[in-house]
């Protein structure tokens, strides 16, 4: 293997992004052979040349490379200073420490690619290579043929640059609406809201469903997948990278080290795990709903649960059985149960009831408080 400058060595081993490995050379935290090398410019051979790190030696990580269903509403980058999610919130159960090639933006879902390997993303995002990336695109507006043609030819955008042809296949149209797939060999910012505004269709919905030929299929928002060999070799074969492909063993590998990890997190947080070494990952994978047989007994919920549930059995028994039906409840007005509570007093405590007005007032008080009534 050449020389690789010492930052893409240590990033590459996943100890830290490229821009914080500068910083790690910078201090002095690193040695060559024995010995500390502080400059930015020093390179070494990650095979052949001895490279620790505050004692530790580096060694470099496998390949890996990975396919993620982007859901919206998340970032592309390993970290955001606002605070919103990011592309690393579901990739944790990874052992390797991996970076996305190319962006989607924020509300936009579909195929975004992970990887360890710069070379394979250099080579994919490459101008001169020209990958495709299909989307399903939903624009405001019904587009006709002379627009459609305007899309396929290529739309100058708000900077004066004009995008490569395209192809375009409309898909339906639902009344004011158009639903299309495009096909670009691109990758300006945002260039397809772009394309959007530039011609007065507004890009209401945006999934890329394929990039270099992968796709998403089976995959939920939110997981992610190994991508196969057979799939970075027809890669290699069209676009030239990777310049080497994991062995079938070490794609195993891996998969079992994602699996691993998966169940260690999923033991920490007192969770059961399911699936095999190849089942997609999700984000919080192992915090699923608690099975049947896991929950606590209903007696132990507490509170208003706990309530209701020792008033319906004390109503079942009450009525004898489960099966049986209540007997109806006959609803009594005031006068009515007056008298009844009359009929259940004592006798010598018993008086004729009181006529005129303050009678219903008078007759539920004691007898030695009530009064006669006026007359």
């Amino acid at each position: 293997m050449a020389q690789e400058r010492l930052q893409k060595i240590l990033a590459r081993a996943g100890v830290a992004s490229r821009r914080a490995a500068e910083e790690i050379v910078l201090a002095g935290r690193v040695r060559v052979n024995g010995k500390v090398v502080s400059v930015l410019g020093a390179t070494a051979n990650p095979l052949e040349d001895k490279i620790e790190l505050d004692g530790r030696r580096i060694l470099a990580e496998t390949a890996t490379y990975i396919v993620f269903h982007k859901p919206r509403g998340i970032v592309t980058t390993m970290s955001d200073p606002e605070g919103r999610p990011t592309v690393a919130d579901y990739t944790k159960d990874l052992p390797a420490r991996v970076f996305p090639i190319g962006r989607l933006d924020f509300a936009t879902s579909g195929v975004l690619l992970l990887t360890n390997d710069g070379e394979f993303s250099n080579g994919l995002l490459h101008p001169k290579k020209s990958v495709p990336k299909t989307y399903v695109v939903k624009v405001q507006g019904v587009m006709d043929d002379k627009d459609i043609d305007r899309w396929r030819k290529g739309v100058k955008l708000e900077d004066g640059t004009v995008t490569r042809p395209a192809d375009l296949a409309v898909i339906r149209h639902e009344a004011d609406k158009t639903w299309f797939e495009l096909t670009i060999s691109e990758g300006k910012n945002q260039q397809i809201r772009r394309m959007g505004e530039a011609t007065g269709f507004r890009v209401m919905r945006l999934a890329r469903v394929s990039f270099a030929g992968l796709t998403a299929e089976g995959l939920r928002p939110g997981m992610w997948r190994l991508v196969t060999r057979e799939e970075l070799q027809a890669l290699k074969k069209e676009w030239g990278v990777p310049k080497r492909i994991p062995s079938g063993e070490q794609v195993a590998r891996m998969a079992a080290k994602a699996q691993t990890v998966k169940v260690a997190k999923a033991f920490d947080r007192g969770a059961a795990v399911e699936g095999g070494d190849h089942e997609p990952h999700r984000r919080k994978s192992a915090e699923r709903p608690v099975r049947s047989e896991e929950r606590p007994e209903r007696g132990a919920r507490g509170g208003r649960a706990e309530r209701r549930e020792g008033a319906a059995r004390g109503e079942r028994s009450e009525r004898g059985g489960r099966g049986r039906e209540a007997p109806p409840v006959e609803r009594k007005t005031p006068r009515a149960r007056r008298g009844e509570a009359a009929l259940e007093a004592p006798r010598a405590e018993r008086v004729p009831a009181a006529k005129g007005r303050g009678a219903a007032r008078d007759a539920d008080r004691p007898i030695e408080k009530r009064r006669s009534p006026k007359r």
